[in-house]
């Protein structure tokens, strides 16, 4: 899982870089021709990987034998009825909106806020790079020192008016963010029951991408009337909001009917 997710840092890594290039050029909307071709090269490898096969034909005999005894409207009912569930849900989604908005939103705040140049685009590599490691790098206590030392370091840039050291502190934040997304769904492996399981890793993931929206969607809102230097205050309200969701979260394993 955590290679899995390493290889999206990576992506997320090597984007701004290019960006960056092409946004020191007259013609910056070239930059969106990159973005074409490696989704054509992504939709391809998709094609040829699960070549238009269902879901039951590529999980196998497992798929086929638990579809017998749970109806499809049941194993729904247990995914959305289930508490442990829908509170890793919550906390995908802030943590993906907190993940986003940070990769979106601190090239502007390094601008606009701590004077930065167009060179500013590598800061969103850096953090991306940290998120990479650190997806590589790793269960559950460990996350709330994750987000008590992601909080320090967003004060840090919040407070020292310093691009070296903002930049760096951006870096290590996506380095401890990096673990957090396999170890919510490790977690997910051990309370929910198997049959469940891939109905439930599915609806956690699509439901974290809407924070994807939500939350840089809101931070320009707030950017716009207030100006960007919310960005840290709100980070900082949405890293503690990790917390207190994962504090919810059921710590034992809750896997009956297996």
């Amino acid at each position: 899982m955590g290679l899995l997710h390493a290889s999206y840092g990576i992506g997320a890594f090597i984007a701004p870089l290019v960006a960056t290039q092409f946004a020191q050029l007259s013609h910056w909307s070239f930059h969106y021709l990159c973005s074409l071709g490696v989704a054509l090269l992504n939709a391809s490898l998709l094609l040829l990987v699960f070549k238009l096969r269902r879901l039951h034909e590529i999980t196998g005999a497992f798929e086929t034998n638990t579809t017998s005894h749970q109806s499809e409207g049941s194993k729904y009912k247990d995914i959305f009825g289930s508490r442990a569930v829908q509170l890793i849900a919550l906390f995908i989604w802030v943590y993906v909106g907190a993940e986003v908005t940070i990769g979106g939103w601190i090239v502007t705040f390094i601008i606009e806020v701590r004077g930065g140049g167009a060179s500013a685009g590598y800061i969103t590599s850096g953090f991306f790079g940290g998120l990479t490691l650190g997806r590589v790098v790793g269960e559950r206590r460990v996350i709330y020192i994750y987000c008590l030392l992601a909080i320090g370091l967003e004060l840090v840039v919040w407070l020292v008016p310093d691009i070296i050291g903002d930049a760096l502190a951006v870096s290590f934040v996506g380095l401890l963010l990096g673990p957090m997304y396999p170890i919510a769904m490790n977690i997910t492996s051990n309370i929910v029951p198997r049959r469940n399981l891939t109905g439930s890793i599915g609806w956690i993931a699509s439901f974290g991408q809407a924070g994807s929206a939500v939350f840089p969607f809101m931070t320009g809102a707030l950017a716009q009337k207030y100006g960007v230097k919310v960005l840290q205050p709100l980070l900082i309200g949405t890293l503690s909001t990790l917390i207190v969701v994962w504090y919810m979260v059921p710590s034992g394993p809750q896997r009956r009917g297996d």
